[in-house]
């Protein structure tokens, strides 16, 4: 009885096929020579690892296997160049000398031309019949126009396919303002020139060179039109942005920079690494790219971590020569919130949502908080300014234990209260800020804020920029200006300009203008993100003009403030 074939399951290799059929050959079949010699071919172990090699292959394509990354060389060098940059444990040392031998950088190496499809042959052109083959309407010819500006659209290559696919829109480029070109299109030709086998870089190389009329044909995207409605959302930035430095931005040339405090409309936050924003008050209509909030902050906690990110310490003291220009020896005052920690420290600065404000006429004013650098005087000038009106505008009265004096009164120039008065009012976190002077307390609190507000009158504080965090309220929104002194740069140049330090400025030396330069610096780099305005001081009668003219815009034009202060 002749033995039947052995049944091959489906997911039976070519290599097991052949060695179930060598073991089927018989010598006393017909064709006794052939047979043997097909035998023989079979049972060659070189052949049987060719047949392994080409079934790993088939299950490999079957996978379709992506690559993370691109560009693994060059992250492990990065790496390597961080664990170099400071101490290192042994596990580090170990990593280390891994990263750096040659057999693993041959190895990345390896990995990058193949994610990046290097070894591709250079195909010829497809004929000129090959759209004969498609439907008539799923090709699509858009013609557009654009002058120097970028198309507004920025393209990816499929990794299953290989073709060229729109990867996103920007809102009010040149291609979003046609309407007829949407996010997953397949892009074949730009000016009759195909694309299929260029690489993404030539693509937008080919498409940025192309001025006036540009031709696209494309393969419309398999999905529903995008209906997404532009967003209304607004973000201050707190930090600055050069898109032509960020290495990580999927295309510079599309990237929109701002400065910190610029308000940007972000138009689309589909993508959760870059949205899409305008500066408003910008004539340009077309958005740009910029990090989103998650990653910007994964980014900065990743520098914080790797110790490249600097923590912008506390202000230098100023020079004690100069502390006559201080209401208070600022050098005691403390913050109200008991342990003089600061909350905002461990905070990002990326963005803060806002929204426009104006003042209605039943609602209490706005608290106007000035804070100064060294040499700003922002006493005298607040003094000044309430002097001039002092029906519409007042100061908190501070409280002291310090004896009242005969010509004073209770509630008008201070609020006299007992040593242990004032302790308890510390402990029960009342003040704003406080402090000791010529061995007395003194401190503004929250609730002379909360008198003057009462009489509708616009209260004007200055404090430390550190009590800024406690007063960022819903109930006070405050407008806060930074008032810094102009300092030449020497004192020969002095009589070109009016000392900041008023009569006193024969006193004032070069070190002294320098200490006040810095500590604007420094002012600006920890709290500026806070900070509505900056007025800079060239003499006391300019200063009192601009700062009266700030205060009447506040109670009659709208302001950009957090959304959190107007959200009921």
């Amino acid at each position: 009885m002749k033995e039947a074939m052995p049944v091959l399951t489906a997911g039976a290799g070519l290599h097991e096929t052949l060695a179930l059929l060598t073991s089927q050959l018989r010598p006393d079949a017909n064709h006794k020579e052939d047979m043997v010699f097909l035998r023989d071919v079979f049972s060659e172990r070189s052949l049987g690892y060719l047949m392994k090699i080409h079934e790993k292959l088939r299950q490999y394509e079957r996978q379709s296997p992506t690559p993370v990354l691109h560009s693994a060389s060059c992250l492990a060098e990065d790496v390597a160049e961080e664990l170099q940059s400071g101490p290192m444990s042994a596990e580090e040392k170990e990593l280390l000398h891994l990263l750096t031998s040659p057999h693993l950088k041959a190895v990345l190496s390896v990995h990058d031309t193949v994610a990046q499809k290097n070894f591709d042959p250079v195909l010829p052109p497809l004929p000129d019949d090959f759209e004969d083959e498609l439907e008539e309407e799923s090709v699509k010819i858009v013609r557009l126009v654009k002058n120097k500006e970028p198309l507004g659209a920025t393209i990816r290559r499929d990794d299953a396919t290989g073709t060229v696919i729109v990867a996103r829109i920007m809102r009010g480029g040149a291609a979003d303002r046609s309407g007829l070109v949407h996010v997953g299109d397949e892009l074949r030709e730009v000016n009759g020139v195909s694309v299929l086998h260029k690489r993404p870089d030539e693509i937008s190389q080919l498409l940025s060179q192309s001025q006036g009329s540009i031709s696209l044909k494309i393969i419309p995207a398999v999905k529903e039109d995008d209906c997404l409605r532009e967003s209304k959302v607004y973000m201050r930035a707190l930090f600055d942005y050069v898109p032509l430095e960020d290495k990580a931005t999927p295309c510079q040339e599309a990237g929109l920079p701002f400065k910190r405090g610029d308000i940007l409309q972000v138009v689309t936050q589909d993508d959760p690494t870059w949205w899409q924003a305008k500066r408003v008050g910008d004539g340009n209509l077309r958005a740009g790219l910029i990090p989103s909030k998650q990653f910007q902050e994964r980014r900065l906690a990743y520098r914080m971590k790797m110790g490249t990110l600097p923590n912008p310490k506390s202000p230098k003291k100023p020079a004690s020569g100069l502390r006559r220009s201080f209401r208070l020896s600022r050098k005691d005052r403390q913050g109200s919130s008991g342990d003089g920690s600061d909350s905002g420290d461990s905070e990002y600065l990326t963005y803060e949502e806002v929204t426009r404000y104006q003042q209605k006429p039943h609602e209490r004013p706005r608290l106007v908080v000035l804070i100064g650098s060294l040499g700003a005087r922002i006493n005298e000038l607040k003094q000044r300014v309430i002097a001039e009106n002092p029906h519409h505008f007042a100061v908190a009265v501070p409280h002291t234990t310090r004896p009242k004096k005969p010509h004073e009164k209770e509630g008008v120039e201070y609020h006299f209260v007992t040593k242990q008065q004032f302790d308890a009012d510390v402990l029960n976190n009342k003040f704003i800020e406080h402090g000791e002077y010529k061995e007395n307390q003194y401190g503004t609190s929250i609730e002379a804020i909360r008198s003057v507000q009462a009489k509708n009158k616009m209260c004007i504080v200055d404090v430390q920029p550190e009590a800024l965090k406690r007063l960022r309220t819903a109930e006070f929104k405050p407008y806060v200006i930074f008032v810094k002194p102009r300092v030449p740069e020497s004192r020969r140049r002095r009589s070109a300009a009016t000392s900041p330090a008023g009569g006193e400025h024969s006193r004032v030396t070069d070190e002294d203008l320098q200490e006040m330069r810095q500590s604007a610096i420094q002012m600006d780099q920890q709290y500026g993100h806070l900070v509505d305005r900056v007025l800079i001081k060239e003499d006391s009668t300019s200063a009192c003009a601009e700062l009266r003219g700030i205060l009447e815009r506040l109670e009659r034009e709208a302001f950009w403030v957090p959304l959190s202060w107007v959200r009921t």
